[in-house]
């Protein structure tokens, strides 16, 4: 086959469409590895940057972009044109949730659109955006057939989900093992051909992309369920006055049977208070109520008040009123040592912070600056040499850039949503 002699000669081009978190590693994997990558992406700001080698994804080495650009090896557009010059193409567009919870696939749908009328035959086509179970089945392959093209003959399609963790220093694109799903069996083929030329992982074949699909979503949602298992044991334990956090540790010690998960003050990233919601929607359509998955949500999405209460009780202990009381949030992220603000449940608190009338402010040193979605409203971060006029100090992100021990000695109060004052004794300190 022609496509797999160009790519094992390195002399396929790599269209990437969609450079956020999930495209802008993969493009640099795979200039890498010796293969010249076309982006493509809605964002000047993200073209533009691109072009000029300038990195903003925080797990991308800011050097390593702007060598790969020089050589030639990378670069974007904002026009469809230039995927006629690819011979494999990534889409890893956003597929985010609406109003009522439904997927909003029009992203994925306007993309495929694009490609059918640029590719040409012989062109592979791989949908890595989390999705519904069905989405490349009957949205990606669909376009191209409209075109003309019989799948798994003059295109090859499939699915093969991003397993991006940003933050994890052990498991980046290239060497986290690779889920794969074509629509026939010689996609497959040629899907798997092409991950192992790019990869330094292993790729692993399943039988259709619904399979593929659904096992992305199986994935998060079994994180989903356990960390609402976490916060749920949290409440319980907050009611008869255990450290929730000795009894997972005590629990950790079972070598079998147990995989430990933390609580925390809310879920955040893309994936992981959103994928659960794909699988919701699309069993409706099989007439089924997915019980527990939405009891996981319901839980997880109480934990920003269940925070709130803790400082109020904790704040009443003093003789003092949320509504006159100054706040300093310390961690806007939605986890620790990472950029990424997306779901951060220090939206959520703001907002409960606001309706209590409470004044704050919050320092994170990978975020000088974020646009809270559910206010509409800028804030901006503040140093941490007044700590001592707070009232209270919200650890709601731990990054390890703060010395936990200095701020529990500066602080009035120091409420611990992560656990990172871990072994530190204060009559300051409240853990949740």
């Amino acid at each position: 086959m022609n496509l797999i002699k160009k790519i094992g000669d390195k002399k396929a081009v790599i269209g990437v469409v969609g450079l956020g978190y999930v495209g802008l590693p993969m493009a640099v994997t795979v200039a890498r590895k010796g293969f010249k990558v076309i982006g493509v992406d809605v964002s000047e700001h993200a073209v533009s940057s691109v072009n000029a080698g300038k990195n903003y994804i925080g797990d991308v080495d800011d050097a390593e972009l702007a060598k790969l650009v020089n050589q030639g090896m990378l670069k974007a557009s904002l026009s469809y044109d230039v995927m006629q010059e690819c011979d494999v193409v990534m889409i890893a567009v956003p597929t985010p949730l609406d109003k009522y919870q439904q997927p909003d696939s029009s992203y994925v749908q306007a993309s495929v659109n694009s490609l059918a009328e640029n590719v040409s035959p012989g062109t592979l086509v791989i949908l890595e955006s989390t999705t519904y179970p069905g989405t490349t089945k009957e949205i990606v392959a669909p376009a191209f057939e409209k075109k003309g093209f019989a799948v798994g003959k003059d295109i090859f399609v499939a699915f093969s989900p991003e397993r991006v963790d940003p933050g994890n220093k052990d498991y980046k694109t290239n060497n986290t093992p690779k889920v794969v799903g074509g629509m026939t069996p010689k996609c497959n083929e040629v899907s798997k051909f092409f991950y192992e030329a790019i990869l330094d992982a292993p790729i692993y074949l399943v039988s259709s992309p619904a399979i593929a699909e659904m096992e992305k979503i199986y994935e998060n949602t079994f994180r989903n369920i356990n960390i609402a298992l976490a916060n749920e044991m949290t409440i319980l334990c907050e009611k008869m006055g255990l450290d929730v956090w000795e009894v997972i540790e005590a629990a950790k010690t079972k070598p079998y049977g147990f995989m430990a998960f933390y609580p925390g003050p809310g879920i955040g990233g893309h994936c992981i208070p959103l994928d659960p919601f794909y699988l919701t929607w699309k069993a409706r359509e099989y007439g089924y109520h997915t019980r527990l998955i939405e009891l996981a949500a319901e839980i997880n999405n109480a934990m920003p008040q269940f925070v709130i209460d803790k400082l109020v009780k904790a704040l009443n202990k003093k003789g003092l009123a949320l509504s006159k009381s100054n706040i300093l949030i310390l961690g806007a992220a939605y986890k620790k040592d990472i950029e990424d603000m997306r779901e951060s449940p220090i939206q959520d608190i703001i907002v409960l912070l606001e309706e209590n009338k409470a004044k704050f402010d919050y320092n994170d040193p990978h975020v000088p600056k974020f646009h809270n979605e559910l206010n509409d409203k800028h804030y901006t971060t503040v140093g941490l040499e007044n700590i001592e006029k707070y009232d209270a100090v919200m650890i709601i992100t731990n990054h390890t850039a703060y010395d936990y021990k200095d701020i529990l000695k500066r602080a009035k109060l120091v409420l611990d949503t992560r656990h990172a004052c871990n072994g530190m004794v204060a009559e300051n300190l409240i853990k949740m």
